[in-house]
């Protein structure tokens, strides 16, 4: 017979080691020959990204030891690190990007022992440097062009962004002069080139300030001269109202891109030629694509005998082949639900990254003449017994002016316990970042860790939320701080309306624009009785002025308004103007490297709350940035939420170190 306890008493396997040990999830997969390649996490190694390779025989390696990092810092959130070119006699060559100084190296790594990266760039001694994402072989020039990001002054909008070919010999590695500039630069940003199968013209997506790329981008084209320069280049799809996140070619030379000029990103065809009308390849009420954080996301890839490979879905749901000339698309099937913007295709072979509900992310190939589907690396192997997984909820709950508002619901989930008597479980509310993203459906065991022991999770993908369209994107624009906590609010009290959630025990969380949303909310809302606050947005007019990076310093325009037009608002929905207004306990967490939400506005939010009486702790992590990578600040911020948790809610817990409150 199974014990009862009360919600949040009970013991549960999944310690925070554990979840941190298993953060993250592999990205940006590529073919180098007939292996596949990809990035994958290592938080118990400082938290670099290692580069691992699959060879044809099956075997799995890291080809980069410690310190080595792949990752880079274009845009902040980077983006495609590296890229393979197979060669014939001397093994594969990659080139990547190291995070610590941000040069782009060249490796060989099947080459006699003792020969390590190469720089192929220099580095900056001016603002951030140099910096470099989204490569690709030119092997006729031995090149590789990507995008350079080059910061002009200190102020860290003081950059610019071109499109650029970078020698492979080395001779740059000390000469700046030696890199040739192949995009004009009207655009202050870019992503990097995707070139025609003929090596004739390159396509490449631009935009400017104030706009995101959720909210307009440009598709450019360029015929590519015979001396490798580009000509003119020319605006072929796109506008300031139209968001195109992905370009490409088919393999008969035609482009492609998404494009969500009907309310949903889809997929498009273009003649190049003629500059005709664009046709929609599968028009749906669904996406395939998504919004464009990170530079050389990829939710398409074309197969050499004309299909695509395409993610789609209310989100991204599903990996599915489409036919461009029928419009008809079949899915892989598996147990699958959500897939991460990377694909690459090697030869009827479609590989990609995915996870479900009982899974975390791994590295999935779909064979396209069979429509057989299998792990292929970085394979899901359950940690502790998958009972402990919660067993998720998807809802759609309504809210002010009877909107829609969706959530996925995971309630307190153990085969050890059964609740006791008719006692109502806490939950914590789970705001995601952006906020122009959204939660996906797979297996978190961060949220595992609260339900396995009696504390349920709604993770809500309020109003502005992707995956829905953009009329759905469109509900925070200009309403951040009022959509965002409404949307979370209505969740919370539903649950409480009908019996799932108790009332008096309701929490909320979240970081980066889901630390502003949780943040926001205990100023304005009294549905919770503590919040978990994480490298949060606290003070718009600072962020609005030189406090944030070039990529995101004008977002505050869509999402708040201008601020030479409505200066009073930002002072109205700013947290840190509102102190007097919160009298919840809560967690503020923040890492010391953060140059997205500084630790300066936490800092300021903090030296006036205190004295007010209202008790709260304060965790700063050295070396960690915006998003924590390591698993010693992971287990200490996660540890420390839930003794927050149950100090609020009255549970006594005997497993994590008390955290000191103060007022």
């Amino acid at each position: 017979m199974v014990p009862t306890g009360a919600y949040g008493t009970w013991p549960s396997p999944i310690d925070a080691a554990l979840a941190a040990r298993h953060d993250g999830r592999p990205e940006y997969v590529g073919v180098v020959g007939d292996e596949v390649w990809w990035t994958a996490p290592r938080p118990t190694e400082g938290g670099r990204r290692a580069l691992v390779r699959r060879r044809a025989d099956g075997t799995e390696e890291s080809v980069l030891a410690a310190p080595w990092n792949v990752r880079s810092r274009v845009i902040e959130y980077g983006g495609l690190p590296w890229a393979g070119l197979a060669r014939e006699n001397d093994g594969p060559l990659v080139v990547f990007v190291h995070f610590a100084d941000q040069r782009l190296y060249a490796y060989e790594p099947d080459a006699p022992a003792g020969a390590g990266p190469r720089p192929l760039t220099p580095v900056s001694s001016v603002g951030g440097g140099l910096r470099w994402v989204d490569p690709v072989f030119h092997p006729g020039r031995g090149e590789v062009w990507c995008v350079l990001e080059e910061f002009t002054g200190p102020a860290p909008t003081d950059v610019r962004r071109v499109l650029v070919a970078v020698p492979l010999d080395g001779s740059a590695a000390e000469d700046r002069g030696a890199i040739r500039e192949l995009s004009d630069g009207r655009h202050r940003f870019v992503t990097g080139p995707r070139l025609s199968p003929d090596g004739r013209q390159a396509a490449w997506i631009g935009w400017d300030h104030p706009r995101m790329p959720w909210d307009g981008t440009e598709v450019l084209l360029a015929d590519i001269t015979p001396d490798g320069t580009f000509g003119p280049a020319r605006t072929v799809a796109g506008g300031p109202e139209e968001s195109v996140p992905q370009v490409g070619w088919s393999a008969g030379g035609r482009l492609l891109y998404v494009s969500d000029r009907s309310g949903w990103w889809n997929l498009y065809r273009t003649d190049t030629e003629d500059g005709g009308e664009p046709v929609a390849l599968c028009p749906r009420p669904e996406e395939f694509g998504g919004p464009l954080w990170k530079i050389g996301l990829s939710w398409f890839q074309p197969l050499e005998n004309g299909l695509v490979a395409v993610i789609h879905g209310k989100g991204a749901t599903a990996l599915g082949i489409l036919d461009p000339e029928s419009g008809e698309l079949v899915d892989a099937a598996g147990p699958w639900t959500e897939w991460a913007a990377t694909l690459a295709v090697l030869g009827d072979r479609v590989v990609g990254v995915a996870a479900s509900p009982r899974s975390a992310y791994e590295v999935v190939e779909l064979d396209t003449r069979t429509g057989r589907a299998r792990v292929l690396g970085s394979a899901h192997e359950d940690p502790v017994d998958p009972s402990y997984y919660p067993e998720p909820q998807i809802r759609t709950f309504t809210g002010p002016d009877n909107r829609e508002i969706h959530a996925h619901v995971y309630p307190p989930h153990s085969p050890d316990r059964t609740p006791s008597g008719h006692e109502l479980p806490p939950y914590v509310v789970w705001a995601h970042g952006g906020p122009t993203g959204h939660a996906p459906l797979v297996l978190d065991l961060e949220i595992a860790y609260f339900t396995s022991r009696g504390i349920g999770v709604a993770e809500v993908n309020y109003g502005g939320s992707t995956g829905y369209g953009r009329e759905y994107r469109e509900r925070l624009r200009e309403q951040w701080g009022v959509v965002d906590v409404e949307d979370c609010a209505a969740v919370a009290e539903a649950l409480a309306a009908e019996g799932t959630a108790d009332p008096a025990r309701l929490a909320v969380r979240g970081g980066s624009a889901g630390g502003w949303t949780t943040a926001a909310s205990l100023v304005t809302s009294e549905v919770y009785a503590c919040g978990t606050i994480i490298y949060p947005i606290l003070d718009l007019l600072g962020w609005a002025t030189d406090e944030t990076h070039d990529f995101e310093s004008r977002y505050l325009e869509s999402l708040v308004g201008p601020l030479a037009e409505v200066p009073a608002r930002y002072q109205e929905r700013s947290p840190l103007d509102h102190v007097e207004r919160i009298s919840a306990p809560f967690l503020l967490l923040q890492g010391l490297d953060d140059v997205i939400c500084p630790p300066a506005q936490a800092e300021r939010f903090l030296a006036r709350m205190a004295g007010r009486g209202v008790p709260h702790a304060y965790i700063a992590f050295e070396g960690e940035g915006h998003g924590f990578r390591r698993a010693e600040t992971m287990i200490r911020a996660l540890e420390a939420e839930l003794s927050l948790y149950a100090q609020t809610f009255g549970v006594v817990r005997s497993d994590v170190p008390p955290l000191e409150l103060r007022k």
